[in-house]
Order: structure tokens, then C-alpha cells, then sequence
């Protein structure tokens, strides 16, 4: 049984699918998640990663997880003390969805701090273990859903500064190999799209999905910041905006990893954008 944490996120919710239709056993879980949630015949299981001792249901009698590394509130995990009790579940194989930003941004304290702190108790789990390392997600470009629908307009800073963002799906098929196939033990991924695309372009593609033209806003860094703290706290903020605006040569490298995993290239940000156009109409 594989047992899977942020089962309702872009990535968690896609894996679950992914390894329901292959015919794999699979408990998801998240803390709001309810049957609607997940495919017909996939347990769900209410739980928090905050809290180490509510994921006991959720690993007993698993002998894989996938553990999603917490997002905006990993600096609120006891890594360790999850994987503890993984273990005593019967977990034997992890795979991490940790960021890119721990290799290329090692001095942020939540990429090279709590995120390289996740690792390390990964590694240390004395589990066989993948790390999966992506750059930005496609769906990122969600939060422009509702000024598309409302007003056919996009905003976004540093609108002709490329990075190789990935689609969300194309990680969760990596996650399914790692979990599922021998081989994967100590890889480390970085999972990137097949080239690198502008905030421009990528609002193009969803005008393109779309079939209307859309106005596109270039906004100052400053007015992006403001935007993103309602939902990120400070310190995150301005590392994201220093990806996004100044990044390292790491940051938009072409990495190869989801080809030598899964056999095919990368899916580009205009094939995310007509799967998902329904969100912007």
C-alpha cells in the first residue's frame, strides 16, 4: 500500500489518480480531504503532517509514502518524527517532494534551511529514498484565474525572464515510478519543463487556450510582493521574487531527469494551459 501526503494538491491529487488507475492499493491524505476527494476504491484519511502522531492511520500497514514537504508551513514539521512513525507503519520507501531552490538558493533560510533540513532527514531515514526537486509549477499560473475570467488581464513582474516551469502532472508520474519501480533508491531529480518560458508567453498560451486576446500587465517587484503576502509569509516572498527576477544559472538549466524517468520529454506550458483552460473561462 502507498500512502500519500498532500493528497489533495496539484501534485498529491494527480499521484493518487495516477497510481489508483495503475491498480495500486493507496491511502491519501490531507487535512481537509473527504471521499469527493479521490478516486472510487482510494482510502482517505484525514490527517496533519504538523502533527506526527495523526499520520499513524494513514502509514499503518503502507510500505511506501510519498511525503510532500509542507509548502508554506514546512518550517512547522518534525520531519524526523513523521518519518518515525512511517517507519513504524511498515514504510520502507520514501519519495520527497522537496525544491529546486535547495541546490540553487543553499543561503534561504526556507529552501536551504527548512527544505535542506527535510532532506537530510530523508536520507537519514535508513528508508530506501527519492528526492524530487522541480522548478515553478504550470499551475502557479492559477492565481491569474480570476483576472482572466473577470477581466481578461494578467499581471506578473519580470514579464521577459524565462524559467523552465513544469507541469504538475510530469512530477506526479516521476513520484508513481519512484514509489512503484526499483532503481529510483538515492536519486535526487530536478524536474524541470523542456525550455524555459516568460511570464508574456505564458500568458500568450493561455490567450492561445483561450481563444481571446488578453491584456498583459508588467507589474514592479514591489507591487508583486504586496500581492504575494497575502497568501506567503515575507521571508518566501523575497525569495521567490529573486527566482523569478535574478535567476541562477541552476535556476534555468533544461534538466533531463523526467526523460530519463518516464522515456518522453516534458509536457510544455501551452499543453498545461488547454488541459486546464476551464479555470480562466
Amino acid at each position: 500500500m502507498i500512502a500519500v501526503t498532500g493528497a489533495t494538491g496539484n501534485v498529491g491529487r494527480s499521484l493518487v489518480q495516477i497510481l489508483a488507475a495503475a491498480g495500486e492499493q493507496v491511502t491519501a491524505t490531507a487535512r481537509g480531504i473527504s471521499e469527493g476527494d479521490v478516486p472510487q476504491g482510494v482510502r482517505h484519511q484525514r490527517a496533519d503532517l504538523i502533527d506526527p502522531q495523526s499520520l499513524q492511520p494513514v502509514f499503518d500497514g503502507a510500505d511506501a509514502l510519498f511525503l510532500q514537504s509542507g509548502g508554506p508551513s514546512a518550517h512547522l514539521l518534525s520531519p524526523r518524527d513523521i518519518l518515525d512513525v512511517a517507519k513504524a507503519g511498515g514504510v520502507g520507501r520514501v519519495v520527497l517532494l522537496s525544491s529546486q531552490g535547495v541546490a540553487t538558493r543553499p543561503q534561504s533560510a526556507s529552501h536551504g534551511g527548512t527544505g535542506r533540513s527535510i532532506e537530510d532527514a530523508v536520507r537519514d531515514s535508513g528508508m530506501d529514498w527519492t528526492i524530487l526537486r522541480p522548478a515553478g509549477f504550470d499551475s502557479n499560473a492559477y492565481a491569474w484565474a480570476e483576472s482572466v475570467r473577470t477581466r481578461r488581464e494578467i499581471a506578473a513582474p519580470f514579464a521577459d525572464i524565462g524559467l523552465p516551469t513544469i507541469d504538475p502532472d510530469d512530477i506526479a508520474q516521476v513520484a508513481a515510478a519512484a514509489l512503484r519501480e526499483d532503481g529510483h533508491a538515492g536519486g535526487v531529480y530536478e524536474l524541470t519543463g523542456p525550455a524555459l518560458s516568460t511570464p508574456r508567453q505564458r500568458a500568450e498560451a493561455i490567450a492561445d487556450a483561450l481563444g481571446e486576446p488578453l491584456r498583459f500587465i508588467e507589474q514592479t517587484r514591489d507591487e508583486a510582493g504586496a500581492q504575494m503576502l497575502q497568501f506567503m509569509p515575507e521571508p518566501v516572498v523575497q525569495t521567490t521574487l529573486t527566482i523569478l527576477g535574478e535567476p541562477t544559472p541552476g535556476e534555468q538549466r533544461i534538466s533531463p531527469d523526467v526523460e530519463r524517468v518516464l522515456g518522453r520529454a516534458p509536457r510544455t506550458f501551452s499543453e498545461w494551459a488547454q488541459r486546464h483552460i476551464a479555470a480562466f473561462r
